[in-house]
This record gives C-alpha cells, sequence and structure tokens, in this order.
C-alpha cells in the first residue's frame, strides 16, 4: 500500500496561494494520484470538527456528466442578479484555483482565503490526531489522511461562511454519492446530462455511472433534471421515488424556442409548461454561443426559481446575459479566430464541433489534447471530418496525458477519410500553438482548441502574454 507523508502541523499561511501550495501535498485524483478509499464518512468528520460549515447557508447542489460547470455559473449569476450574495464553489480551474472558490464571479477577499486557509489546516490537524477515530477503531493510515478534494471542499464551505453569503451553489468533483460535496443537504438537486466517464472509479454502464449521480438526491428535495437516454432516466426516476424527491424532468417541465446561435452569443425562449415556473415566455440572451448553452440557462432557470420562488424574471434576464465562464466556446483571438473549449468528453465535443462548424465553417485547424484514459478514439471520429489540419498536443502539465498515443488513434481514424497526413503529433504545447497559429494566419483559417480544460488554459495563457 502507497504511503503518503505526513503533513507538518508548522504551517504558515500568509496568503491564498499558501493554502493552495499545502493542498498540493495531499492525495489529487485530479492529477493522476490514487487513493486506496473513496468515502464520505472521513468528509462529515471533517465538517464537524470545523463546526459545520455546509450548514451555513442554504445550497443548490449540481451534479452530471456534462455542462454542470455551466449550470453552476448560471444558477450563481441568476441569484446575484437577485442581490443573494451567492458564494459559487466549481471545478476544474483555468487560470488559477481561486477561480473554484469564488462569490458570484469574483474572487473573495483575499483575508477571507488566509483566514479560512488557516482554520483548515487546523482541522486537518485534528483529524490526523483525534484520539479515537469516529468510524473505525483501528482505521488504515490513509482513512485519516484526507485528500485534496476533499479538504479543498472545506474550504469552500469555510470561505463562504466567513464571507457571509446567503446561497452556496455547489458542483460536485467526481460522480456524487460518494463525492465531499454530498454532506449537502440541498434546497435543490440537478443533474445535467449523464455519460460515460470516469469509468475506473464510477462504473463502466451508463446505469452504474447514473447511479453514483442520483446520489445527491436527497429526501423529499425537488430534483431538476436534464434530458437523458432512457437507462438514465429509469435510474433517476427510481431513486427520485424512493427518496420521495419531486422530480422536474426538463422536457416536461420547459421548452426552448427560437434558438439563434451567433459569434457572440445565444438567444432563446424559454416557456414554462408547469405554474412552479413562470407564466410568460422569457426571452433570454448569454454571451456565450451554442445550442447546448441555451438547454443548460434552461436547467439553471428552473433550479433557481424552485430553490428560490420569488425570483423574478429579471434577475434571471440579467444574470444570464451578465454570465460569464472561461473555456467555454471563448474566443480568445480574432486575427486568427482562435476559439478555445473544455470539452472531454464525445457528447460535449460534438456539441462543440456543431457550433464552430456552423458558425466558421468546416476545414479550420484543431489543436487537440486530452487526458490519459479518455475516449479519444469516439472523440477522433466526430472530429476528423471537419478539420483542415489536426495538431495533437499535452494538454499542460496538470494530469497524466500521452499524446503519442492520441495522435495514433486519430492516425488511425483518419484513414477511413483519407487525411492521415493532416494529423501531427507536436507534444510541446508552445510550439504546437505557435504552428497553428502561422498556418491560421497564412491560409485565414479559424482556429478550435479543445479536448481538455487544461489545454484550453494553456492556450488562454499562452495567447494572454503574446
Amino acid at each position: 500500500m502507497q504511503q503518503y507523508a505526513r503533513i507538518d502541523d508548522q504551517v504558515s499561511i500568509a496568503s491564498s496561494a499558501d493554502v493552495f501550495t499545502w493542498l498540493s501535498r495531499f492525495i489529487n485524483l485530479e492529477t493522476g494520484q490514487f487513493s486506496t478509499s473513496l468515502r464520505l464518512d472521513r468528509m462529515e468528520v471533517l465538517a464537524r470538527l470545523a463546526g459545520h460549515p455546509e450548514r451555513y447557508a442554504p445550497v443548490i447542489h449540481i451534479a452530471g456528466s456534462k455542462g454542470k460547470g455551466s449550470v453552476t455559473g448560471m444558477i450563481t449569476a441568476i441569484l446575484e442578479a437577485a442581490d443573494l450574495r451567492s458564494a459559487r464553489y466549481t471545478s476544474p480551474h483555468v487560470t488559477e484555483y481561486r477561480e473554484r472558490i469564488t462569490l458570484g464571479n469574483a474572487f473573495l477577499d483575499e483575508s477571507v482565503y488566509i483566514q479560512a486557509g488557516r482554520s483548515l489546516v487546523a482541522v486537518e490537524a485534528l483529524l490526523r490526531n483525534l484520539p479515537e477515530y469516529p468510524y473505525g477503531a483501528s482505521p488504515a493510515a490513509d482513512d485519516r489522511e484526507a485528500s485534496f478534494f476533499e479538504l479543498l471542499t472545506l474550504y469552500f464551505f469555510l470561505c463562504a461562511r466567513l464571507a457571509a453569503c446567503d446561497v452556496m451553489v455547489v458542483e460536485t468533483g467526481l460522480g456524487g454519492r460518494l463525492d465531499a460535496t454530498n454532506i449537502v443537504d440541498p434546497l435543490v438537486s440537478v443533474i445535467t446530462l449523464i455519460e460515460l466517464e470516469h469509468t475506473e472509479f464510477l462504473g463502466e454502464h451508463i446505469t452504474a455511472i447514473a447511479g453514483e449521480k442520483a446520489g445527491i438526491i436527497k429526501p423529499g428535495r425537488p430534483l431538476v433534471l436534464a434530458e437523458q437516454t432512457g437507462e438514465a432516466l429509469e435510474v433517476f426516476k427510481h431513486t427520485a421515488a424512493a427518496a420521495q424527491s419531486p422530480l422536474y424532468y426538463l422536457p416536461d417541465i420547459a421548452a426552448l424556442r427560437n434558438i439563434q446561435v451567433t459569434q457572440t452569443g445565444t438567444a432563446f425562449t424559454l416557456e414554462s409548461k408547469i405554474p412552479e415556473l413562470f407564466a410568460s415566455p422569457l426571452d433570454l440572451t448569454i454571451p456565450i454561443p451554442g445550442v447546448i448553452q441555451a438547454q443548460n440557462a434552461a436547467l439553471a432557470v428552473a433550479a433557481a426559481k424552485l430553490a428560490f420562488p420569488s425570483l423574478k424574471e429579471n434577475a434571471i434576464r440579467q444574470g444570464l446575459e451578465h454570465f460569464t465562464l472561461p473555456a467555454r466556446f471563448e474566443r480568445i483571438l480574432q486575427d486568427p479566430t482562435v476559439i478555445v473549449d473544455g470539452a472531454h468528453t464525445p457528447q460535449s465535443v460534438a456539441a462543440c464541433v456543431e457550433t464552430f462548424t456552423a458558425l466558421y465553417g468546416n476545414g479550420g485547424i484543431l489543436i487537440f489534447g486530452c487526458a490519459a484514459f479518455k475516449d479519444a478514439a469516439t472523440m477522433a471520429r466526430i472530429l476528423l471530418p471537419h478539420f483542415s489540419q489536426m495538431l495533437i498536443t499535452t494538454p499542460g502539465t496538470f494530469k497524466v496525458s500521452f499524446p503519442q498515443q492520441v495522435y495514433e488513434t486519430f492516425r488511425t481514424a483518419a484513414a477511413v477519410w483519407g487525411k492521415e497526413d493532416a494529423v501531427s503529433c507536436i507534444p510541446e504545447t508552445t510550439e504546437a500553438l505557435e504552428k497553428a497559429l502561422a498556418q491560421g494566419r497564412e491560409k485565414g483559417l479559424p482556429l478550435l482548441g479543445t479536448g481538455s480544460f487544461y489545454l484550453a488554459a494553456e492556450i488562454r495563457a499562452f495567447l494572454m502574454v503574446a
């Protein structure tokens, strides 16, 4: 069994950066480290030792495979427009860790990050030094070792309490049932579209993954559910019924009309089919292009309205009009056009490329990189028909990746189209970006960078410096 070094109790926290440096010493699944256990009881002990900050304010809890970050952000934007101080917890970050813990779309005061960080260090030390562990007389060493995400989640709750928030909008990290965020008792649970993801942790079939996501459904609490495949839908219906949780299935409660996608955003009409939402159709706009973003917005509106029935239509409009989130079909350069999107699953990549080709046509340049164990083969088949050049590269260094393997996967798939020569592998990300930009300027072609939020972050950082 792999052992991880105990963390020294003498920790100096003088900035938010110090907190994240300290957190980086713990087991982090995001970076490819593996814990021997995913368990919620350890998170419950941490919360108890911290005085249950997760109970400080009402919560809206969001899980899913696709769009949960956008839905989390949209709900937060709507509630902020209604003058509710809304603490937002989301992942991953694109530029820096503080993006995961915000008040609305803004960073907290630095003093809040520092004070909460000092409390966090103290609570972690208490966990390791408990004379009697509440969940077993002699736990294994790593059962006392909190993970990066457990501590980061507690850190969010500590920050939210110190910031005196009115509501917490909380996105799960991995799955739902055993996710560290699942200690909350939410006003409303939200589940976005489910697809095969993280199969090494959540199971290899859609029903198993849906079962893990359904773990956030709480007794008597409403569930707002995005449109699902038949198998997943049955899992959610069964779980909601067993928990006596009112089920609000999006296709049954609302309809999207007149969707118009442009290079600057998406306009649409949202019609309610139930009296709990609103009486008249809402004409709404979001400054992010994509049909999928209209669908995300519908889910966010329903969740916000069910959680806060007095919510006014004007807050919904204003919140969505001013909503922004990095790396969600974000245009970061105009000459040549460069779009970055954090899509990293087949369905999210399909939605991304559909929007890209609708706005910029076929034949552009693709920069692609994905983390290890992603379904590169399926994403390759989706992307290949639409690009004249495809550069495979490393999606940053935060997660393990094998760009040579991804390149070979793309080359194999390209043979069907006779496009093997259009695929190249440039593992060094900066070199790949420079080549793609040169080709884009020379040929007047748009660029799309996708496959990973971390690749999107690399591209954004490169272009902001350049």
